[in-house]
C-alpha cells in the first residue's frame, strides 16, 4: 500500500471508507446493517464491499496507530478468550495492564505453553510497553512453563512476578467483553487471516476508544 495513496483505485471517497470502517469495527454492527445504514443516507455500498474495506483497512488502522500508542505500566493482566473461526474454537491472547490499558494480543489455533511463549514475546517487544515488574495469569498452566523459559533464556528479567490469581485478572476479563461483543453479529469468521485481520482493528478501536492514543483522551471520537 503506497504510503501517499492508500484509496487509490477505490471508487468511495475515503471519508466514507473509513467512516464505514471505523463504524464496523466500534459498533456491534453486521455488514448487512452497515449497508442498510449507508443507504438510508443515500450511499448504495454492498455488503461485501464493506467486507473488503474492513479486510484491507483495519490491520493498516492498527499498523499506523502502533506508533502514537502512549507507554503502559509494568504490572500486566495476562489472559485468553474464545473465537470460533469455521466453526472450531481458537484463542484471542490478549494482555492489559493495571489500568485496562490494552498491552497486546494474538491469535492462535493451540493452548498451550508454545502459544503462550509466542505471545509473551510479542508483548514483550510492542513499541509502547515496558519490562513487566509482574505478569498476573489464571490457573492456566502454560502461562507459568512459557514464562520460565523466557526467564531461563533471559529475556524475562529475574525480578520479573509470575503471579497466579483469578481474582486479580478480572480486570483482562472484564475487557473481553468489547471484543466479544463485536464478534456477536458476524457469528464467527470463515478463515483464520480474516479473524485475525478482522480482531487486529477491533483492538486499535478499543484502545482509541480507551485514550491510549497520544493527544487523545478516553472517550474521545476520533475525526474520520
Amino acid at each position: 500500500m503506497a504510503t501517499q495513496t492508500p484509496f487509490k483505485w477505490r471508487h468511495f471517497e475515503a471519508e466514507i471508507i473509513l467512516l464505514c470502517v471505523g463504524w464496523y469495527l466500534r459498533y456491534s454492527l453486521s455488514y448487512r446493517d452497515l449497508e442498510e445504514i449507508m443507504q438510508e443516507r443515500g450511499l448504495r455500498v454492498d455488503h461485501t464491499t464493506i467486507y473488503r474495506w474492513v479486510q484491507r483497512y483495519a490491520p493498516e488502522l492498527e499498523k499506523r496507530c502502533r506508533p502514537h500508542l502512549k507507554t503502559t505500566t509494568d504490572s500486566w493482566r495476562v489472559d485468553e478468550t474464545y473465537v470460533k473461526v469455521k466453526g472450531e474454537w481458537t484463542y484471542w491472547y490478549r494482555a492489559v495492564d493495571s489500568q485496562g490499558k490494552t498491552l497486546e494480543f494474538w491469535l492462535s489455533a493451540t493452548r498451550d505453553a508454545q502459544a503462550a511463549k509466542r505471545f509473551f514475546m510479542r508483548a514483550l517487544g510492542a513499541c509502547h510497553t515496558v519490562m513487566p515488574r509482574v505478569i498476573t495469569v489464571d490457573k492456566n498452566a502454560a502461562y507459568a512453563k512459557a514464562f520460565h523459559e523466557l526467564e531461563t533464556a533471559g529475556v524475562v528479567q529475574a525480578l520479573c512476578e509470575l503471579r497466579q490469581s483469578k481474582y486479580l485478572n478480572n480486570v483482562v476479563e472484564q475487557d473481553h467483553r468489547f471484543i466479544k461483543r463485536l464478534v456477536k453479529p458476524g457469528m464467527g469468521f470463515f478463515s483464520f487471516c480474516t479473524a485475525w485481520q478482522t480482531l487486529r482493528g477491533y483492538e486499535v478501536m478499543n484502545m482509541i476508544r480507551k485514550g491510549q492514543m497520544q493527544g487523545m483522551n478516553k472517550g474521545d471520537s476520533p475525526c474520520w
